[in-house]
């Protein structure tokens, strides 16, 4: 039996080379920004606010024992991370949530260790719901969907997975449709300048932001949606957002700025589809924005979700994933699968989207994230991490983690410190024409098959197979490049 007395908290908190994960997270999806004030609440060490700080961020903490005479204050963003699975006391654990909620204005980030991360027990003492750890510290690990259901129980909200064991948790319901429909939005290019009339010349300056809403949003403005200054000037020129665009329309492709639309309404049927799972929000509880898009690609919120619904069944139909798998001209297709690059993921057909966001809409999606794995047999959903994909000709798996989407099972592998891990070939393969260095890709492919390197499939899939394979031809890869060894 161990005594609360001997759990010393504080010696959970670690010292970070680097902003630790949730907090990354937040910066990368623009939930923390330069106009955003942060609160590390429990902050240990206090290594995230200090390199905030430093990056020009208004970032304050406290800490029970490292940081205890300083005050909590409230911020637009609070973090909350990795401190409730060290409090051992439930209802301790529960007011510390509650008062972190308190202090946010706009989100709160939450994060605590989840099974997959959870050591070998073998030397652990069973304590409370968790375990005490050598050092006398306590650890709950949680399942991923217990986190949720936990927070969503104690501050009555709905949080939203970003990745294995972070949650996000909005104040404002419009702010949370808003983060959930850009996670489903795809990437998008203005399309060049073609034959620059003179009118389009003179004015390029004014006409830029209406090119970069529609690239972003897939439509024209509605009056008021632009900055009031960019919209006086626009209508005093053109006298009217349709005016204007019909000058940039001169000046470029009509046909690339259509598909840019139709992107668009792929990714209102994404999203949409994927909220049915929970409980749809009512088309008033929309961002106003978003309320515009279902009105220009639907014309009303009652077909835009029959046309998100259909597609949702379908993704129960091994049949239509199959379907769509076969006809994905992006990714790489092998007998029980297609793997897919992560910049390409918001290229696929629409179905294949819905298919991957049901696991990432439960379990976000897992960190440093490469290829992406969706089966075709069962319904599972698996990330790939190979850090040096762009670097290395043949990147070795360095982790996966899978999803089984009936049971919800995850299941975690580590290739780190294997002597022969799988590695791969084609790299061209699995991501978009447009990946900047697919061109590179594709010319080591086509040396290595004229070579006849890549002609023994069963061989080449693990590292000691393909270095056998490169020294029976007398060859060496340096690079993206095939040569051969003197």
């Amino acid at each position: 039996m161990v005594e609360a007395t001997a759990i010393e908290r504080h010696k959970a908190a670690i010292h970070r080379t680097d902003l630790s994960r949730p907090v990354k997270l937040a910066m990368e999806l623009k939930v923390i920004t330069k106009k955003t004030s942060f609160f590390d609440y429990g902050c240990g060490h206090g290594d995230d606010m200090k390199r905030l700080k430093h990056l020009g961020y208004k970032s304050r903490g406290w800490d029970p024992y490292y940081a205890s005479r300083r005050k909590r204050v409230d911020a637009d963003i609070v973090n909350l991370g990795y401190v409730l699975n060290v409090i051992e006391n439930s209802e301790e654990r529960r007011e510390c949530l509650w008062q972190a909620w308190e202090l946010s204005k706009q989100v709160l980030i939450v994060a605590a260790q989840v099974l997959v991360d959870a050591p070998n027990s073998k030397h652990q003492i069973p304590y409370g719901d968790g375990i005490v750890t050598s050092w006398n510290t306590f650890q709950k690990y949680y399942d991923q969907e217990e986190l949720k259901t936990y927070i969503d129980n104690v501050l009555q909200v709905d949080a939203i997975p970003v990745a294995l064991g972070i949650y996000f948790v909005f104040r404002d319901d419009t702010h949370k449709e808003s983060f959930r429909a850009a996670w489903f939005r795809s990437g998008a290019i203005a399309p060049r300048i073609r034959i620059a009339s003179k009118k389009f010349a003179n004015c390029k300056q004014q006409l830029e932001p209406l090119m970069e809403f529609y690239t972003q949003r897939g439509r024209i403005p509605v009056k008021g949606e632009l900055e009031p200054e960019i919209e006086e000037k626009l209508f005093l020129e053109f006298g009217s957002y349709n005016k204007a665009f019909k000058i940039i329309l001169q000046a470029t492709d009509e046909a690339e700025w259509d598909a840019i639309a139709y992107r668009r309404s792929l990714d209102i049927q994404v999203y949409l589809a994927l909220t049915q799972f929970d409980k749809r929000p009512q088309l008033s509880k929309l961002p106003e924005d978003i309320r515009y898009d279902i009105k220009a690609f639907f014309g009303t919120y009652q077909d835009a979700c029959q046309v998100a619904d259909q597609k949702l069944f379908s993704v129960g139909q091994t049949s239509f994933i199959k379907t769509a798998c076969d006809k994905s001209t992006i990714g790489k297709r092998t007998r029980g699968a297609l793997y897919i690059h992560i910049s390409a993921l918001n290229e696929l057909d629409p179905l294949l989207r819905i298919y991957e966001g049901c696991a990432s809409r439960v379990f976000g999606r897992a960190e440093d994230t490469t290829l992406i794995k969706l089966y075709i047999g069962e319904p599972r959903i698996s990330y790939l991490s190979y850090p040096e994909f762009d670097t290395d000709p043949h990147p070795a798996l360095k982790a996966s983690i899978s999803i089984h989407l009936q049971t919800f099972k995850v299941t975690s592998n580590d290739y780190s410190t294997r002597s022969n891990p799988p590695i791969l070939h084609r790299k061209e393969a699995f991501v978009s024409p447009k990946y900047p260095l697919y061109e590179q890709f594709a010319q080591l492919t086509q040396q290595e098959v004229e070579l006849g390197l890549l002609s023994q499939t069963s061989n080449i899939g693990t590292r000691k197979g393909w270095e056998d394979i490169l020294a029976q031809h007398n060859v060496e890869i340096k690079g993206h490049e095939v040569h051969t060894q003197q």
